[in-house]
């Protein structure tokens, strides 16, 4: 079974703003099914879409399926059955031998800025960039489905 073994963290604003970074991507997401055990998740970048399914999350791992999808479809299902959408800004940076997913909310998330490292093992040793502030990898209210639903204007 695929597994996704991730970490989040939020962003010191003032550093971030001053990094180089690379042109981040518009990402339209939606979510079908968000429960405890389990989400289905679509996402359109500019150049593909995705449906994705997760299981329950155990530490900081969980069962994932990943899928392209046709846009057009990926846009239907988002306009058809999303039951809650989220717009963001993604950053890939490389540092420390790893890539990071920065994440710069938009809309009722506005003023957000989550990174995601995904690692090999739970164990695994990483570097942490100056930019990153707390490890929110646990809380639940930094989780994407959940930010659809209680966005982070209104905390």
């Amino acid at each position: 079974m695929p597994l996704e073994i991730e970490r989040k963290f939020l962003v010191h604003h003032q550093q971030w703003q001053q990094l180089e970074k690379p042109a981040g991507e518009l990402f339209r997401q939606g979510y079908i099914l968000t429960d405890a055990a389990k989400t289905i998740r679509v996402r359109i970048t500019p150049s593909t879409a995705f449906l994705t399914i997760k299981g329950l999350t155990t530490g900081i791992s969980r069962p994932e399926y990943e899928y392209e999808i046709p846009q057009h479809e990926a846009a239907e299902l988002l306009d058809h059955f999303a039951i809650a959408e989220l717009s963001k800004i993604r950053y890939k940076i490389k540092a420390g031998g790893h890539l990071w997913e920065v994440d710069e909310f938009l809309a009722g998330n506005a003023g957000l800025i989550v990174a995601e490292i995904e690692l090999k093992s739970e164990e695994e040793k990483f570097m942490v960039p100056a930019w990153i502030a707390d490890e929110v990898t646990e809380e639940e209210k930094y989780y994407n489905a959940n930010l659809t639903t209680h966005p982070y204007s209104k905390w």
